[in-house]
């Protein structure tokens, strides 16, 4: 009885049960926020995927593409300038690299190429001097190291981590060290990471490739809340994944399930990533469709996606 009275004779009493009642008021009025502007996010995505954004228009941009002698990076080059962009094509396979840049000045494109290294910093930070002092602001940045081949998938040994994370992660950091600061303060650009499914799924024999893929999607994820906690709005970052064994110029692959998976041309494959990023979708994949199959996997029991991926297992062999 006696420490009941006391209680409400404490003059700190009411105080404290005011502050309390104010403090849960809060936290009510923050979680009916989070709730109707979730399932606000939740229509607006539903309806960018029947009505997507336009198209933004990507000439006289400064590309920098990673990885632009073969494959899916030549292709986005290509493009890239037949859009109107200027393309810097980067290769340390300087004979691919020159065939690249032939294809886009027959067609009348603007770009240069540099040859480099990119496991090396001190190759990287020479190239990115090198480019600035050519053109100034690089607009786009394109990464397009670290995605294997369907046939190197099956045949290589597995690389050796370091020379896997520096090809794939860590020569990206460097990059970005170099080209994203003037992005930030021009609050213009636009970042773009490609990994393969192994930043999905573990593929049989690639570990360190599936760590060094995941690794990048963590990097993808950590720049959009840099750029998103510093209100830096106009730039962007898009994060693809692209399926393997769905790229191939060749007709030499049987799958498992084909008429679920088939195949596409890198030329396609460059033109569905190219249509990702310039509506500034922050992820993406080539088939678009695995895009929601990966996110369904995320959240499905253990148990579960290990089934689903031993049904969608390519099964790839070469004929």
């Amino acid at each position: 009885m006696g420490n009941t009275i006391g209680t409400v004779l404490n003059p700190m009493f009411p105080i404290k049960m005011l502050l309390k009642t104010y403090s849960i008021c809060i936290l009510m009025v923050d979680v009916v926020w989070v709730v109707v502007n979730t399932n606000y996010a939740i229509l607006q995505a539903l309806y960018g995927f029947f009505n997507p954004p336009p198209l933004k228009s990507v000439k006289l941009e400064t590309a920098l593409i990673i990885g632009s002698g073969r494959g899916v990076g030549r292709q986005i080059a290509i493009q890239l300038a037949e859009l109107g962009a200027i393309v810097l094509c980067v290769d340390k396979n300087v004979a691919n690299n020159e065939e690249t840049v032939n294809m886009i000045k027959s067609k009348g494109g603007k770009t240069y190429i540099y040859e480099c290294d990119i496991t090396k910093r001190e190759n990287v930070t020479t190239m990115s001097e090198q480019v600035k002092r050519d053109v100034g602001f690089v607009s786009m940045l394109f990464y397009c190291c670290g995605i294997p081949s369907p046939r190197s998938l099956m045949t290589q040994p597995p690389q050796d981590i370091h020379e896997t994370l520096d090809l794939t992660l860590t020569s990206y950091f460097w990059l970005i060290e170099h080209f994203m600061p003037e992005m930030k303060a021009r609050n213009h650009g636009h970042i773009v990471a490609l990994t393969s499914v192994a930043g999905l799924s573990y593929i049989k024999d690639q570990m360190p490739l599936s760590v060094a893929q995941f690794a990048v999607q963590g990097l993808a994820e950590s720049l959009m809340e840099d750029l998103r906690i510093n209100k830096t709005d106009g730039v962007y970052v898009t994060l693809t994944h692209i399926y393997p064994f769905i790229v191939d110029d060749s007709s030499n692959l049987r799958l498992r399930i084909s008429s679920y998976f088939g195949t596409i041309t890198p030329a396609n494959a460059a033109k569905s990533i190219l249509d990702s990023v310039r509506r500034n979708y922050p992820e993406a994949s080539v088939p678009k469709h695995l895009l929601y199959l990966g996110h369904t996997l995320r959240i499905l029991p253990r148990k579960a996606t290990v089934l689903i991926r031993d049904l969608l297992d390519t099964g790839v062999d070469f004929a």
